[in-house]
């Protein structure tokens, strides 16, 4: 049976996506992998040489960032993820180059094989107004010797236990040979730590034991001899992995057919977002690394990938080697239509660095927070008189959950997804934060607004948040209420209806 996903960022699952991203932050994966160094030499050509029929590149600036299994790490660092990274590098100026990099990305413990023998793999792109005119490579792909291998598993070992998923980046470069593997699915089955692969090559059955595989289109059909234009076509060649390779299951990415979860008995196809393509680099390590941390997270497979699709389709959107963030993937999930409002929709941490930018701008920061299920006008008075003491006003959203808790169980009407969705498009409204506490202490503790907003029911003793604002010099200010407007007498009225 093949279910299809016609809308993902709009779907009935836009709350276990809100929560799942959520959850992302804090979660910790171990990755494995060809840790490479990629070099840009950017310059323009203006003439073509003397010597031979090339053109000569008057080269302006260098630049350089982590490549291969290095990429899947840094989007897991711009997802708030602990990230394990067990790889090897050469005893070069390249790996000094790789290990001060690493050194900088946060919340990542390297466990690094340094290799007096090894070239640290090396691309250097030279480039051009914006065009690569050759691609330079100084790398070695031959296996690695047995005591690297023996070292970097004994790194395994040690990092596995604090790790809710484990990736093996192939890039073919001899750091994921077939002990390198046997060794991993030998110590993640037992913990129940399921093991994802971005595969390399023809032959998958080397990849036995694993629980994803994710290769794109071309590879699926290169591994498999099999043609996968359609979806029926990369479901017959995803099960064929399936069955003849010992896998668990396929994710195949299909660039604007979206993405494809395969296992024994089911298809789920996903298709891509609507979205302006500017560069497909790096976007197979970004769909790992949101797949992996999702699984960490404690995600199901559905959720995960549709994590995934989105942040392959916000990565592609981008230039160069680049990384996906929470609040990106948030805003996805909320809305795929109202473009300008979905970029307000914020996690707590994004919060709390845009206000801190704001103030040091000299903006004031205005705080209001509630439930704003069924927005009335009365809801609009408030904000209206909100944003009117500040120059930037936040709005703390209860999160589904915790409305539930405090109105009943039949409440919200409208999911946070939609809720943060209509706030957002507010003239009024800078930014959109879903808290899932009783309370909006803790986010008003984080993001240390100048002046807290509460309607006049309320009493400066009674607002939650006062003493703490007041605390660090900002004011508590009372805002007027217009009679007449209440969500639950309107739901009331509904159900007398």
């Amino acid at each position: 049976m093949t279910d299809t996903d016609t809308s993902p960022a709009q779907s009935a699952d836009e709350e276990d996506l809100a929560a799942s991203i959520q959850a992302l932050a804090g979660t910790s994966v171990l990755v494995i992998g060809d840790l490479m160094l990629d070099r840009y030499v950017h310059g323009s050509v203006d003439r073509i040489s003397p010597e031979a029929p090339i053109p000569v590149l008057s080269v302006s600036s260098h630049a350089s960032a982590l490549g291969g299994a290095g990429n899947v790490v840094c989007n897991l660092a711009g997802l708030g993820v602990r990230t394990h990274f067990v790889a090897v590098r050469g005893d070069d100026a390249a790996g000094a180059e790789i290990q001060s990099q690493l050194d900088a990305v946060p919340g990542l413990t390297p466990h690094l094989y340094v290799s007096p023998d090894r070239p640290t793999t090396l691309k250097t792109r030279f480039l051009a107004a914006g065009q690569q005119l050759l691609r330079a490579d100084e790398e070695s792909v031959s296996p690695l010797p047995d005591d690297a291998t023996a070292d970097l598993l004994a790194s395994v070992k040690k990092a596995v236990s604090d790790c809710g998923a484990v990736i093996l980046s192939d890039y073919g470069k001899g750091c994921i040979s077939d002990a390198m593997i046997a060794g991993v699915v030998d110590l993640c089955g037992p913990l129940g730590v399921p093991v994802l692969v971005d595969p390399k090559g023809r032959d998958f059955s080397r990849y036995d034991g694993v629980d994803f595989v994710t290769p794109n289109r071309a590879e699926l059909a290169l591994a498999t001899g099999l043609p996968t234009a359609y979806d029926e076509q990369v479901v017959s060649a995803g099960q064929a992995i399936i069955r003849d390779c010992g896998i668990q299951a396929v994710l195949a990415t299909r660039s604007e057919q979206g993405m494809t979860l395969i296992d024994r008995d089911s298809a789920l196809h996903v298709p891509a977002r609507a979205q302006e393509v500017y560069d497909v680099v790096g976007a197979g390590d970004t769909v790992i690394a949101i797949l992996a941390a999702g699984l960490a997270a404690g995600a199901n497979r559905a959720t995960a990938v549709r994590l995934a699709n989105l942040g392959g389709g916000i990565v592609v959107s981008k230039t160069g080697t680049a990384t996906v963030h929470p609040e990106e993937l948030l805003a996805a999930a909320h809305s795929a239509s109202w473009r300008e409002s979905e970029r307000k929709v914020l996690t707590p941490a994004a919060a709390e660095g845009i206000v801190k930018r704001w103030q040091q701008e000299g903006f004031s920061v205005g705080f209001t927070n509630g439930c704003f299920d069924l927005l009335h006008p009365g809801h609009i008075h408030l904000l209206r008189q909100a944003r009117a003491q500040c120059d930037r006003l936040v709005v703390g959203l209860n999160s589904d959950d915790s409305v539930s808790r405090l109105k009943g169980p039949e409440r919200p009407v409208q999911n946070e997804a939609g809720r943060s969705t209509v706030l957002a498009s507010l003239e009024h409204v800078d930014a959109v934060v879903v808290f899932g506490e009783d309370t909006p202490l803790d986010l008003i503790r984080m993001v240390r607004p100048d002046v807290l907003v509460k309607g006049s029911d309320y009493t400066r003793d009674t607002v939650v948040g006062a003493q703490e604002v007041e605390s660090w010099g900002g004011r508590v200010h009372l805002a007027d209420l217009l009679d007449g407007h209440s969500t639950t007498r309107t739901v009331g009225k509904l159900k007398a209806s």
